[in-house]
């Protein structure tokens, strides 16, 4: 056994009785440790196997780590239980309640409840998807917090509505005799609080439990895994408090950090050896993520004596910075599959994805990535578009009459195919709503002989598309910012179209090529992997490119706060470490047209950067 371990994953591996925790940094070889643990504890332990419980995040994980330990041990791996949260704690509950996957609501089952409930509430929205997806990742967060509901101030909505779809959706849920995969821990946890003789058989079952990713636990899962330990309180907690990056799904690292608290007598052994990364990246990564005060102090070390070839470049434009990107995956210094473009938001990847299909680049993508074209704000330019090239159809008004706002009313238009004549005609004694229409068919015969990019552009600032985004942001109390960029990335979308009619063309091809990417998805052997910086957690690539390293991005713009702003540091050391052999970073000085900083994170790093002296 000790031939291929280190001292650090020896003295885990050899603990034997009472709570430890293992800090296991990037690449430090945490899944042999924990499979090492469970062979010994049965082997040189006598414990019997069906009181071993390991937890892990994700199916995957536990089917890999399950995999593993059986090729050692193949009879004791079956008596073993290897599951994530919710599949132990959905076991728990099918012995108590009887319950069975019919109870468990679908996805489609939530997403249609919460549509119905905002639809009979006539609330006023834009973007139906993301508002019921927004209202359902809040109601988790409460759930998962275990935070009251009367203490909870919603960002999707006003606290009145949210209190009442958050109650609609409780009491639907209890009506049909559905949980959602949040309840399986609320349920849970009600279930040990109340029934001490349940909590005590389970204590006795799980007599040993092993937790992976700990820093990823949330405040619901933590109580209820202190709850199992008992008096024995032997507890594995293995994960990274550097790597601890879903704080909006309740994880944060303050629980892992307190732990040493919580169980007293807790050994805490440092897996500092990194097996994955090269000296430098592992140098670079360490220094920035350096700058965190909320950590257990640490300094990982590469095994590799060998350096990779980090580049750090800074782009005078956001589409030189992609051309850029797009060369040096051509060039093939490793597979496809070797090969990941990470970002911090979803949202960047649709410009980049256009290059790649530009250049038959095969992809896949890990995040579910927005089509722009299809967001409201591209809906309204096309409309203004589509009716400047001749369009009547009063859908078509509809959607731009008072955008900016001109005091026009739907009865206005009357029948299916308008008459700007007729619409006049209709405001004859209100000349100042006449003359709006008068000038609405001024400005869109001059759309009519520009090209799209001037097009955009005079919509946003010549007709005043943009005071509106300015004005419904306000009216819905969020931040103009993210509606503005969205009209600056389709702004600059156009920029290399001559006319609407290619620019259209494109955007048709852009969209049925994505279907059929989205319809390849799994099946492609070779092809780069596009990732945010979440969903590359876990995952390892022979050559790593980390796009728009630009403060607002990364960091985003909405970290203020000293504990956001170490999260989003921990999201890019994630980035960071997932590269084995090469690390490409790339800025820009302009993205859509304004001036752009570099990312805070090069600046910090930038003694371990060629060349980012000069850049920043």
């Amino acid at each position: 056994m000790k031939q291929h371990l280190n001292d650090a994953q020896m003295q885990a591996i050899l603990h034997q009785k009472g709570p430890m925790l293992v800090l296991a940094g990037p690449g430090s070889g945490k899944t042999l440790v924990i499979t090492k643990r469970i062979e010994r504890l049965i082997t040189y332990g006598k414990v019997d196997p069906s009181n071993i419980l390991v937890i892990t995040f994700t199916r995957a994980a536990a089917k890999e780590m399950k995999e593993r330990f059986c090729s050692v041990m193949p009879a004791e791996g079956q008596r073993v239980t290897f599951g994530t949260f919710h599949a132990v704690f959905f076991m728990i509950l099918k012995y108590a309640y009887r319950m069975e996957a019919s109870n468990i609501i679908r996805e489609e089952e939530r997403m249609q409840l919460i549509r119905d409930m905002i639809c009979s509430m006539r609330l006023d929205y834009e973007d139906e998807t993301e508002l019921i997806q927004n209202l359902l990742s809040e109601i988790s967060f409460i759930k998962n917090g275990r935070i009251d509901l009367k203490h909870y101030y919603p960002i999707c909505c006003s606290q009145d509505i949210f209190v009442h779809v958050f109650r609609e959706y409780e009491s639907v849920l209890r009506r049909r005799r559905k949980i959602d995969f949040d309840d399986m821990l609320v349920y849970t946890y009600e279930l040990f609080s109340a029934r001490s003789d349940i909590l005590s058989a389970w204590q006795k079952k799980f007599r040993y439990l092993l937790v992976d990713e700990f820093q990823d636990v949330n405040q619901i899962q933590y109580d209820i895994v202190r709850m199992l330990c008992g008096k024995e309180q032997n507890l594995f907690a293995v994960g990274d408090d550097d790597q601890s990056i879903y704080r909006f799904r309740g994880a944060k690292p303050e629980i892992m950090l307190h732990m040493p608290k919580d169980f007293s007598d807790a050994q805490v052994v440092n897996l500092s050896y990194n097996y994955r990364c090269p000296v430098d990246v592992t140098r670079l990564s360490s220094h920035i993520i350096s700058y965190n005060k909320e950590r257990f102090p640490k300094q990982m070390q590469a095994v590799s004596r060998i350096s990779s070839s980090i580049t750090a470049e800074l782009f005078e434009t956001q589409g030189k910075e992609y051309e850029a990107v797009i060369d040096r995956i051509r060039e093939r210094g490793s597979p496809y599959k070797q090969t990941a473009v990470l970002f911090r938001t979803n949202t960047q990847a649709g410009a980049l994805m256009e290059q790649l299909m530009a250049y038959d680049i095969p992809f896949t993508a890990k995040d579910n990535i927005p089509n722009l074209y299809e967001h409201w704000i591209a809906k309204d330019f096309f409309a203004y578009i589509r009716i400047a090239e001749g369009s009547r159809k009063r859908r078509d008004f509809l959607m731009i009459m008072n955008r900016p706002k001109r005091y026009l009313s739907r009865e206005s238009l009357e029948g299916e195919d308008i008459s700007f004549t007729a619409w006049q005609a209709f405001y004859a004694e209100q000349p100042w709503i006449e003359a709006r229409i008068e000038k609405l068919a001024e400005d869109l015969l001059a759309i009519r002989r520009m090209r799209p990019f001037a097009a955009i552009n005079y919509i946003r600032r010549g007709v005043g598309y943009d005071d509106f985004l300015k004005e419904y942001a306000g009216y819905k109390k969020i931040e103009p910012d993210g509606l503005l960029e969205k009209a600056d990335a389709l702004q600059e979308s156009s920029r290399e179209f001559a006319s609407f009619a290619e620019w259209s063309a494109h955007i048709k091809r852009y969209q049925k090529e994505l279907e059929e990417v989205y319809k390849r998805e799994g099946n492609r052997e070779d092809a780069v992997t596009l990732a945010t910086f979440h969903s590359a957690k876990g995952l390892e690539f022979d050559t790593v490119h980390i796009i728009d390293a630009n403060e607002g991005i990364t960091p985003y713009k909405k970290a203020v706060l000293p504990a956001d702003m170490e999260e989003e540091r921990r999201m890019f050391y994630v980035a960071l470490t997932r590269a084995k052999q090469e690390l490409h970073l790339y800025a820009s000085k302009k993205i859509h047209n304004h001036e752009a900083e570099v990312s805070r994170f090069l600046i910090e790093g930038r003694e371990y950067l060629p060349g980012m002296d000069v850049c920043c």
